[in-house]
């Protein structure tokens, strides 16, 4: 049976460094703040603000939200951004992406808009070019950055082993296989177009994997001895859960991955959990750079 390298137990350990840091700021006279846009009320946007002012709260994260209607013009967008941009007392800002279909030709002119600094889910070319560099430009990706969490937490070390991402996304694929690098692993990138990917997975000692296709790894993927990180949360109609059949999945099929490889998290209850920590992670070491 695998180590279950669990959301949960990674949460507590940064929650509780949080809340320390979070308190020093304080006694400084400052107080670290999270700024939320969000343009309509796209479900899944709710959810993940509610998770993320919850989270918030819970280690002393200020909160201000800035609501538009999901038919707003580039210029209003743009025009709160600038607003954020302007207050001090706003240290990291979170924008829900895409926008909508309106303004998708102007995403990226929105995106860049947003100071670096404030940057903390990598919504700007800056932040992307941080990541890549190495350099403290922005912040990388929530996702990808509670993977490499999840890691350390675990003392997973990377140090000279070889690793797999499965999956090529700006939001996750790419600046994940970079902070694998950071960690002196030796990293492919696997995609749609890779030849014999199963093949490739088993040589890895880690794989990521954020295919974002129910089933994808199977058991012709692992072998003894890896760790699996399993980053994607996909609709499975077949899950049983508490609540009845329906539930969210990975790309593994866990029961078929876990019995061999060595460890690997969840879903949910893995990756997923952790992202909002670390949002307030880098909301608070943007306080802390000043």
């Amino acid at each position: 049976m695998a180590k279950r390298l669990l959301g949960k137990e990674v949460n507590e350990a940064l929650v509780a460094d949080l809340q320390a840091r979070s308190a020093a700021l304080k006694e400084k006279g400052i107080a670290a703040t999270l700024g939320i846009i969000r343009l309509g009320e796209n479900p899944s946007d709710l959810s993940y603000e509610k998770g993320a002012t919850k989270r918030a709260e819970e280690v002393g994260v200020a909160v201000k939200n800035f609501v538009l209607p999901e038919t707003a013009t580039k210029e209003e967008v743009l025009a709160v951004i600038d607003e954020v941009n302007a207050d001090a007392s706003i240290h990291g800002v979170l924008m829900f992406r895409p926008l909508p279909k309106h303004l998708k030709a102007d995403q990226d002119e929105i995106c860049n808009r947003l100071d670096p600094k404030k940057d903390v889910d990598s919504m700007t070319h800056m932040s992307n070019a941080g990541v890549f560099e190495g350099q403290k430009l922005g912040f990388a990706p929530c996702t990808p950055a509670a993977c490499m969490e999840i890691l350390d937490h675990y003392n997973i070390d990377c140090t000279g082993k070889k690793a797999v991402v499965i999956g090529r996304s700006l939001v996750v694929g790419k600046p994940a296989a970079m902070m694998l690098m950071g960690k002196n692993a030796t990293v492919t990138v696997c995609h749609t177009r890779t030849v014999d990917t199963a093949a490739i997975c088993r040589d890895a000692d880690i794989i990521i994997s954020a295919a974002g296709v129910l089933g994808s790894l199977t058991k012709d993927f692992v072998r003894p001895g890896q760790i699996v990180i399993d980053v994607s949360m996909n609709w499975n109609p077949e899950k049983i859960t508490s609540k009845g059949k329906g539930g969210m999945s990975g790309d593994a099929i866990f029961d078929e991955v876990e019995p061999i490889v060595a460890a690997i998290t969840p879903v949910p209850g893995g990756v997923g959990a952790v992202t909002t920590s670390v949002l307030m992670k880098h909301v608070i070491e943007s306080a802390e750079r000043g």
